[in-house]
């Protein structure tokens, strides 16, 4: 099999759009769908907004996820970092900021994975169940020979790297199993266009070359940086290092994060069932789930002990309090009031350490919206704010951006909910 070299025609770079979709569009961020962010057309904008003001210093993106914003910052020329904590992501993220490899040997490597993918045939393994129900035996077989042969031929160059996530970024395009919003996997629910892996990996590595000599004819400047790293210490960051951080934290609403990537992670073979995956991924993470409240055993008066000289303790206290007695009402009996307290602990300690890694003057956009889990409130940008102001922030505001859970259809509550920009200054 031959990877063709993609023709000389540049895509255009779009500039904002309003939600992460739109990403798909635009050269690089469109290499991996992963919706729980924003528009790099907006990020771009704030902080071009912001570049000015915050001369000399560096841009930060705590939950950088697959490096939507720091691209962003990026191509404004300004220097960029991003802390991702979970590790698959993380490796995604690193792969995109190698746009400026050369595409030539990007190109070579690619070619020679396909052609000793086909040239041999691999023994197959005992396939995960999760991958029997979302492709067939045929491309199973072509996939994981992909798979293997990157394997033999990895060197660790930035051309293997690109080459993984282009096989990484086809698995979802390959499968007859439907995907929802949030990158669920439904197997119950199928396709109607499934691309067979060969053809799909073709497609993706000529989009790939192409995006990557757009943004090397446009000159950006390399200035990004991704590390593997906690948001609740930012070890990899500089005292005082940082002016600007413009990101958007994990919300409180039950959404399981680490969900989001299992197929990839099965088909790679770093998690086997859900155990697997909070080993590797969830417990990374900021607990913003019941399930990771449930499976780590949290005990609510340690969690709140830990908030016990915040002004807000009462008010989280008491939401609690309440999620602990409504949950006995509801079939799922889920542990909302320890996740609760569980993310505003973990939050107080990303507000600790950004205000170490941000200069004097920063400024801080939070991109977050509220929750109201079995129906109680929880203002989730008020009790930011305040943590914010707790570990020596100056002041915050909050703009709104839209309306959350408007339709009432299959809703669990009719608690209106919105979504916005939280801006703390330092």
């Amino acid at each position: 099999m031959t990877v063709e070299q993609p023709d000389t025609v540049l895509p255009k770079w779009e500039s904002g759009r309003s939600t992460f979709v739109h990403n798909m569009r635009l050269p690089v961020h469109g290499w991996f769908r992963f919706p729980a962010g924003f528009s790099a057309g907006w990020a771009e904008s704030v902080i071009e907004s912001r570049k000015e003001i915050v001369e000399g210093l560096a841009f930060l993106d705590p939950f950088a996820g697959i490096a939507t914003s720091v691209l962003s910052a990026e191509k404004t020329g300004m220097r960029a970092f991003g802390v991702e904590a979970q590790p698959f992501i993380q490796r995604i993220a690193e792969a995109k900021m190698l746009w400026h490899t050369n595409t030539d040997h990007f190109y070579e490597m690619a070619q020679s994975v396909a052609q000793f993918a086909v040239s041999k045939e691999w023994q197959q393994p005992e396939y995960p169940s999760l991958m029997r129900g979302c492709f067939t035996e045929e491309t199973l077989i072509s996939l994981y020979s992909l798979r293997y042969a990157l394997a033999e031929l990895d060197d660790g160059s930035p051309a293997a790297r690109l080459t993984w996530l282009a096989l990484v970024s086809i698995l979802r395009s390959c499968s007859f199993a439907g995907t929802a919003p949030w990158q669920y996997v439904l197997p119950a629910k199928t396709k109607t266009r499934v691309l067979a892996p060969y053809e799909a990996f073709t497609l993706q590595i000529q989009k790939m070359i192409s995006d990557m000599r757009l943004l090397q004819t446009l000159e950006v400047r390399r200035a990004g940086q991704m590390f593997l790293d906690d948001a609740r210490s930012c070890s990899a960051i500089p005292d005082d290092s940082v002016g600007l951080v413009v990101t958007s934290p994990p919300y409180a609403n039950n959404y399981d994060y680490a969900d989001a990537t299992r197929l990839e992670m099965t088909f790679f073979g770093e998690i086997r069932g859900w155990g697997d995956l909070h080993e590797n991924a969830r417990r990374h993470l900021i607990r913003s789930c019941s399930q990771h409240a449930s499976i780590e055993k949290l005990d609510l008066t340690q969690l709140l002990d830990k908030l016990s000289d915040t002004s807000l303790v009462d008010e989280i206290s008491t939401a609690c309090n309440i999620l602990s007695e409504e949950r006995l009402r509801h079939g799922g009996k889920k542990d909302y009031h320890l996740m609760v307290a569980a993310y505003f602990s973990d939050m107080r300690e990303v507000w600790r350490a950004l205000r170490r890694v941000c200069a004097n003057g920063s400024e801080v956009c939070f991109v977050v919206g509220d929750s109201a889990p079995y129906g109680v409130h929880v203002p989730t940008e008020q009790w930011l704010g305040e943590l914010a102001l707790q570990e020596g922030f100056r002041s915050y505001s909050f703009e709104k951006i839209r309306d959350r859970n408007v339709k009432w259809k299959n809703r669990k509550h009719r608690v209106p909910l919105q979504e916005g920009m939280l801006w703390v200054r330092g």
